[in-house]
């Protein structure tokens, strides 16, 4: 029987280098463990040769105000590395956020060791509800950050002098950096590895994860309510559904709410509940989201694009958008052509 060992190669000898990349990770009390583990393992792909996993060209820390175990939303615990070094050992420090308001309770002493980080020049990283933490840390008073949609509401009342972004997978604004977390932690450590490391490294990331190719910022899904289509609201979910189907030729609430055999006035009551919104409201930021979408990875005029999306002609897209995304169509497409 062949000796398995004999199968695997040794690792080269270890390189004299300095890291090109030092993170230094927080988690949040209930953190979302996939952004955390797709950051964390893109390091680890990108800080040695082939699937070895030594912290050579990347180095990173869990940290935190004790050793004390953090347990993950899922229940899976994860001891810190070290009580709080000094900040300066690291370029970044990653905030992980995970399920609000339990999230929000960090120790006193996080807060601090988050705000003197920033004063001393490390670049700080919110990742999933991170934004939240970063805002309760006052760092994001006058800042664009990246809020997953479902939370954005919460994220307005909560901190208004922060300026939430919906439509980006992450947001960097100079030394902040937010991400609505999932899968968009990969692309974000992808581009900060490919800036740190060079494109080499990035591209090993991808191609050890199986990863087919990486997302821009503006990337972004145009399905805004996705969510509701399984919300456990029956009338709600199909009526969502239908909204989805009929995008370009939307017709009034009264004749969606007949066809799902509701009356108008539940129908309302039951979006107030599951989308805290009327469904006029969803179904125009359907239509809003999808021309959005359209605007980025189209070449098609604001006039075509606007009838795609069930308005009767660009001049009230072009109003509607606006109020939307604080920039009109034009504006909006200019700022992010040859992305």
């Amino acid at each position: 029987m062949t000796n398995p060992l004999l199968l695997f190669a040794l690792p080269p000898p270890m390189p004299d280098v300095e890291p090109d990349m030092r993170v230094g990770f927080i988690l949040a009390p209930e953190f979302t463990l996939l952004p955390f583990a797709s950051y964390i393992d893109g390091l680890r792909h990108a800080a040695d040769v082939a699937d070895f996993n030594r912290q050579i060209y990347c180095h990173w820390k869990i940290i935190g105000p004790t050793l004390t175990p953090v347990t993950a939303s899922c229940g899976v615990e994860i001891l810190p590395h070290e009580i709080f070094p000094d900040p300066t050992e690291f370029d970044y420090i990653v905030v992980v956020g995970g399920q609000l308001p339990k999230c929000l309770d960090l120790a006193e002493e996080s807060f601090h060791f988050i705000r003197y980080a920033y004063e001393q020049g490390c670049s700080i990283v919110g990742l999933c509800t991170g934004s939240f933490i970063l805002a309760k840390a006052g760092l994001l008073d006058d800042r664009r950050c990246a809020v997953h949609f479902e939370h954005s509401n919460q994220f307005k009342k909560l901190y208004p002098r922060a300026l939430p972004v919906t439509d980006q997978i992450y947001v960097k604004d100079n030394n902040i950096i937010t991400c609505p977390g999932g899968s968009a932690a990969l692309d974000l450590v992808f581009s900060l590895i490919e800036t740190h490391c060079g494109k080499a490294r990035a591209v090993k990331v991808l191609k050890s994860l199986l990863v087919d190719r990486h997302r821009s910022t503006f990337h972004m899904s145009h399905r805004p309510y996705g969510h509701l289509t399984a919300c456990g609201n029956k009338s709600v979910e199909q009526a969502v559904e239908l909204m989805e189907k009929d995008i370009t030729a939307p017709y009034s609430i009264q004749a969606l709410a007949k066809t799902i055999n509701i009356s108008e006035r539940e129908l309302n009551r039951a979006f107030k509940q599951y989308a805290d919104e009327p469904p006029s409201s969803v179904w125009r930021k359907m239509r809003l989201s999808h021309g959005h979408w359209l605007l980025v990875n189209t070449k098609r005029t604001v006039t075509q694009i606007a009838l795609e999306c069930g308005f009767s002609d660009g001049a009230h897209f072009c109003r509607w958008f606006k109020n939307a995304y604080d920039e009109t169509p034009a504006q909006f497409r200019k700022h992010r052509r040859g992305i």
